[in-house]
């Protein structure tokens, strides 16, 4: 798994008021746990930024105190308006102790039905699972070169060595749909929304 290095300096003021200058002055409070001693600590918003426009890492090598941690991201929060990060919560990750995150999806192989007209539907981009952070892989591979037209791949086919998969065994992954499948699929969408603006038209005429 790929991971990027931050670093985060203690923090020691901790209230409400306090918190507002951090974050004008670009530092986020953030806290970590799961391990020993809970941290709160402050970490630039640049390095934050750089984390979460990476979809490519998945843990975090946070320096606090000249002592690395592995750590994930358990929880984010984001002003309403801005989008600027408010508060970061950071899993520390032990050696003996899984974790459960959220990999990416990789498609891998030429789907037969794709070449004989059929369209190609990603149903999810991430898989929930669980295992110690040495045996997680970057991404699972869903092999789609046996897929014909109005076939699909459900959770219960993907097998990871070490990995357990906290996904709905029925849940379908990817699937390739006819071309009327698709037509039909639009119709209903178009009719649906026709039926919404109507519906529209006749409240304004009443209240008018």
């Amino acid at each position: 798994m790929k991971s990027v290095s931050i670093s985060g300096s203690l923090r020691t003021n901790v209230g409400k008021k306090d918190a507002k200058i951090q974050r004008k002055q670009g530092l986020i409070p953030c806290v970590m746990y799961g391990g020993g001693e809970q941290k709160s600590i402050l970490v630039e918003e640049k390095a934050l930024d750089k984390l979460f426009n990476s979809p490519e890492v998945r843990y975090v090598e946070l320096t606090i105190e000249d002592k690395t941690y592995d750590a994930i991201v358990q929880e984010a929060q984001f002003h309403p308006v801005t989008g600027r990060f408010l508060h970061v919560d950071f899993l520390e990750v032990m050696d003996d102790k899984p974790i459960v995150i959220e990999i990416p999806m990789l498609l891998e192989g030429n789907s037969p039905g794709v070449l004989q007209g059929g369209r190609l539907s990603k149903k999810v981009r991430k898989i929930k699972v669980k295992g110690l952070l040495k045996h997680v892989p970057e991404c699972i591979k869903v092999d789609i070169s046996g897929l014909n037209i109005s076939d699909s791949v459900e959770v219960s086919e993907i097998k990871v060595d070490d990995i357990e998969i906290l996904e709905d065994p029925s849940k379908v992954l990817v699937s390739v749909l006819t071309a009327r499948t698709v037509e039909i699929s639009e119709e209903e969408t178009e009719e649906g929304e026709e039926g919404a603006e109507e519906g529209e038209e006749t409240e304004e005429k009443t209240e008018n």
